[in-house]
């Protein structure tokens, strides 16, 4: 058994499910469309432990990006709970974003404002200071391979990789304790996906952070994540140490197998972006 302090996460039996509307809407008929309840979480529960990498695999609509968005309390779970360092993310919400920040695939900016006016913007809101923000600020956007001359250019005019850049740099900003990454190096060529990946190592490696990543890419999963879990049709399928998912299967033609063969193996479904 764990000590609760080593705990930095705990999903216990959490459930989500959305409602959608099928079929035709017919403007004569009162109920001409039907009403779907959809399951996307289905009653998972893992623990991650403090300083882990802990990485989440699974094919498009497994439930990974719903379950980082009730972890970041942009959702409330239907059911079950989640635990951040022993605060409870439905109770003490407050409390759980003071200790946060999340990288989605999808990220939003001022998009008129420069880089580092995004990252003050953000940093006030943690209470940062001006000063601190904007020194702490350049180191992080140089060291994730963003030059100088491109932090004061407005964000519309910068490329999908760059603003994902800048994403991270924003959620690195105010040294979170708990990282949430929703497909982070997506659309990053690959030199910028090894300097993200690079700082990601280092976070966990010098400022003790911890850090929840899904992710299509397989070589990032097996470089950067301590245990995996892969999700199908929201449920845990399967929970180890990257070596131990491997053990699992058998490789094809007597080579190792791969995570993608874990993965195929346990799914029946291809792993692909989107």
């Amino acid at each position: 058994m764990y000590q609760h302090s080593q705990i930095a996460l705990e999903v216990l039996g959490v459930n989500k499910h959305f409602v959608k509307d099928e079929g035709v809407r017919w403007p004569w008929k009162r109920n001409g469309n039907e009403r779907k309840t959809v399951t996307a979480v289905d009653d998972v529960s893992l623990r991650v432990l403090r300083g882990e990498v802990f990485g989440i695999l699974g094919p498009n609509g497994s439930g990974k990006s719903t379950l980082v968005r009730c972890v970041s309390t942009l959702l409330v779970p239907d059911g079950g709970r989640i635990v951040v360092f022993g605060h409870d993310v439905c109770e003490e919400e407050m409390a759980v974003k003071r200790l946060i920040n999340r990288v989605s695939v999808e990220a939003s900016f001022f998009k008129k404002l420069t880089p580092m006016e995004n990252l003050l913007y953000g940093a006030r809101l943690y209470g940062m200071g001006a000063s601190e923000a904007r020194k702490r600020a350049v180191g992080i956007l140089t060291r994730l391979g963003v030059k100088k001359g491109e932090i004061s250019r407005p964000m519309e005019e910068m490329s999908r990789g760059m603003q994902q850049k800048v994403a991270a740099a924003r959620a690195f900003l105010t040294q979170p304790i708990l990282l949430l990454l929703d497909e982070p190096t997506t659309g990053l060529d690959p030199r910028s996906k090894r300097e993200v990946q690079a700082f990601l190592t280092e976070l966990r490696d010098v400022h003790d952070a911890t850090i929840l990543l899904t992710t299509h890419d397989m070589q990032e999963a097996e470089a950067l994540c301590d245990r995996i879990a892969i999700l199908d049709e929201g449920r845990i399928v399967a929970l180890d140490t990257p070596a131990g998912l491997k053990a699992r299967v058998s490789g094809s033609d007597g080579h190792e197998p791969t995570l993608e063969d874990v993965f195929l193996e346990l799914t029946g479904k291809q792993l692909v972006d989107g």
